[in-house]
């Protein structure tokens, strides 16, 4: 017997997918959302319905980077070459969304989509000075962790940071 949550996860992957990549190439780059587009690995990775949490949807420009050009000097081998960056699409997404949320911390993310050009990522942020999110002791203890995308404190951080095996 499935549970309702295999039924949810089930159904993001439907026909509407092209769809929505559609309308959401239309938007900012960083436009904050209503509900979350996939409410089962939302509430997997800690995003609670309640208020004081925020999803934020972070388009990233797919592909590898180009190594920029010097401007003057002897030209090294690896002038314009593209390179693999050392942070990951969805830790730079979360990245973007910290920024751009200041009086808000980063509680996790996940893949929402991609298509030709770009990768979507869903970004669930913490109100720090919300008082639903200080008389919550869990949620108290992420949004005082200042900085936590920054850091590494993230769970796409710790894949960079090799932390996600228990010692």
């Amino acid at each position: 017997m499935k549970s309702a949550y295999r039924y949810i996860s089930e159904s993001w992957l439907s026909a509407e997918k092209k769809q929505r990549l559609i309308e959401w190439r239309g938007q900012k780059s960083i436009q904050r959302i209503a509900r979350p587009t996939r409410p089962d690995r939302a509430h997997a990775l800690g995003w609670k319905a309640k208020q004081g949490f925020t999803v934020v949807r972070v388009r990233i420009g797919g592909g590898s980077r180009k190594r920029p050009a010097p401007q003057k000097g002897r030209k090294p081998r690896k002038k314009g070459q593209f390179f693999t960056p050392a942070v990951s699409m969805q830790r730079t997404a979360e990245q973007r969304a910290a920024r751009k949320h200041k009086n808000m911390e980063v509680l996790n993310s996940y893949y929402a989509g991609e298509d030709g050009t770009s990768k979507f990522f869903e970004v669930m942020l913490i109100d720090r000075s919300h008082p639903s999110v200080i008389a919550n002791k869990n949620a108290r203890r992420i949004a005082e962790q200042r900085g936590r995308a920054f850091r590494g404190r993230t769970s796409a951080g710790q894949k960079g940071r090799n932390e996600r095996r228990k010692r």
